[in-house]
């Protein structure tokens, strides 16, 4: 059985979103100066590296990260390989040969090297899915979309997007690292922080190989 950890390592470091504040992870207590236990203190944006968008995040008085069922975020998934994409549109989509009924779709794009090289530096021109594509995938009744980088949608361009796939229930996973997957089937188990209330949050994705 080959597991594949397609979660980014949380760090100080890593890129967040213009506005967002940065990771702290820091040591608040520690055996080395006297005390019982070392005991770690995080703060970040709950939209931070590979993390769940939830209803809430772009529609008021919709679902928050809490109530998203677990029967989507587990399950089979198809991963389509698009290095050459520039935007997610329906015309790519169309051409991508994504079986039908796939219900979850991640999307591997050179953003994903990102990940890999270990840049720091937000990347304003991430590839993302625009409107056309975010239709495309409610159309063909897509229940969950994950992609490579910490938006569905291209910068500056997330209402749109957003706004149609929240809006049909579809599930919105960002900030994978897929770099290391082949296109094709696997079994997906991404599961996010039960924060109540909250538009979204932090989440462990794997991929099995099926």
């Amino acid at each position: 059985m080959r597991v594949y950890d397609i979660s980014v390592g949380m760090t100080p470091e890593m890129p967040v979103w213009p506005g967002d504040p940065p990771v702290i992870l820091e040591r608040t207590a520690a055996i080395a100066d006297g005390a019982n236990a070392n005991v770690s203190r995080l703060s970040c944006s709950v939209h931070t590296g590979t993390h769940v968008d939830a209803p809430l995040h772009f529609l008021e008085g919709e679902r928050a990260v809490d109530a998203l069922s677990l029967k989507v975020l587990i399950g089979r998934a198809y991963v389509v390989d698009l290095p050459e994409a520039k935007v997610l549109d329906a015309g790519t989509l169309e051409a991508a040969g994504i079986p039908p009924r796939t219900r979850r779709v991640l999307f591997k794009t050179r953003n994903s090297q990102n990940w890999a090289r270990g840049e720091r530096k937000f990347d304003e021109g991430f590839v993302g899915v625009d409107a056309s594509g975010a239709q495309w995938l409610v159309r063909k009744g897509v229940q969950l979309v994950g992609v490579d980088y910490l938006s569905v949608a291209p910068y500056k361009q997330s209402r749109p997007t957003h706004e149609i796939l929240l809006g049909a229930g579809v599930v919105v996973v960002e900030g994978l690292d897929l770099s290391k997957v082949s296109q094709g089937r696997y079994m997906l188990y991404c599961l996010p922080l039960r924060l109540e209330g909250s538009d979204g949050a932090p989440a462990r994705a794997i991929l099995v190989g099926v």
